[in-house]
């Protein structure tokens, strides 16, 4: 069977478990933008999740190998903090350094942490694992995916507009304790939130290792 380049697990994490994480993510000390929160591996309760071995089990089915959490962000949506976000691809990856090297770039600070776009082949060693801290429904702004479209490389705006006219989406719809994991190269986007209801999500990156080749490492995010 192809790989369609996400997976809905659901029950990952027990509600209790859930609502600790939420309520400390609460109370801490985070540099908060409209939609959420960058750089959160530094936080303890989401340094945890990261290693936590229901996680790590699932991280490990995409990439073959012990997975290394290297970045964590906190998506924030609700009726008061609403956005619309548009197909795309994620294709920055936080690095220790820059350095000059063909197929990376252009290159860019956020938070005090240097960004580089990366390669596909680079972005293939990646997964993405969106804990939800709230049910996530078809009104609250869910995640929208385009199966498969992660095997397509590197996309222009063009080809993204072109690609994301002809296929039908599919919402990742998961109750709070459930897991979405995503390809990088996977076109996604989501819509406003229709409803009242938070949709709060722990967004984890890992790779199968820091080093990406040619001097270049992935930084602790």
């Amino acid at each position: 069977m192809a790989d369609p380049g996400f997976a809905i697990i659901p029950s990952v994490l027990r509600r209790e478990d859930v609502e600790r994480i939420a309520a400390a993510l609460e109370t801490a000390d985070l540099e908060r933008s409209r939609a959420g929160a960058r750089h959160l591996l530094t936080q303890p309760s989401v340094a945890a999740l990261a290693n936590d071995p229901r996680m790590l089990d699932i991280a490990r089915q995409f990439l073959g190998s012990d997975p290394l959490p290297f970045r964590a962000t906190l998506f924030d949506k609700s009726r008061t903090a609403n956005w619309l976000v548009v197909w795309h691809q994620d294709t920055a990856l936080p690095l220790r350094e820059r350095r000059e090297v063909p197929g990376w770039g252009p290159w860019s600070i956020k938070g005090g942490v240097t960004y580089a776009h990366a390669p596909a082949a680079a972005l293939s060693r990646v997964i993405a694992l969106r804990l939800h801290l709230d049910d996530s429904r078809a009104d609250n702004g869910p995640l929208r995916v385009l199966p498969g479209t992660h095997t397509l490389g590197l996309l222009s705006e063009e080809a993204i507009s072109r690609i994301s006219q002809g296929a039908e989406p599919i919402d990742c719809l998961v109750a709070a304790g459930g897991v979405v994991a995503m390809r990088p190269l996977l076109l996604h986007a989501s819509s406003k939130a229709q409803s009242d209801l938070p949709r709060r999500v722990v967004h984890i990156e890992y790779a199968d290792a820091l080093e990406m080749g040619d001097g270049l490492a992935l930084a602790m995010a």
